[in-house]
């Protein structure tokens, strides 16, 4: 076995787990958004970035935009403003 053919199955195993990498980040990405947000359904934010992804990355955009909206509103202080 030459070097080059050493150097060519080097360069594939680095570039299948680059790829396998950066579909595992993309997949808890939206899920992760949700959690450090406090967002309500968090695990179904999570649940919907693996399966869009997994099933052809065209709504996987809708869940990690979903990770960041519909975040609940912080309770309120107790303290109200005087109405005039």
């Amino acid at each position: 076995m030459a070097f080059i053919d050493i150097f060519a199955i080097i360069v594939l195993v680095v570039a299948i787990a680059s790829a396998v990498g950066i579909f595992i980040i993309l997949g808890m990405a939206p899920g992760y958004v949700a959690r450090k947000r406090g967002h309500p359904w968090a695990e179904a934010v999570s649940v919907a970035g693996w399966i869009t992804l997994i099933f052809g990355f065209v709504l996987w955009p809708l869940a990690f935009i979903w990770a960041y909206v519909d975040v609940p509103a912080r309770p309120a202080t107790g303290r109200q403003e005087p109405v005039p």
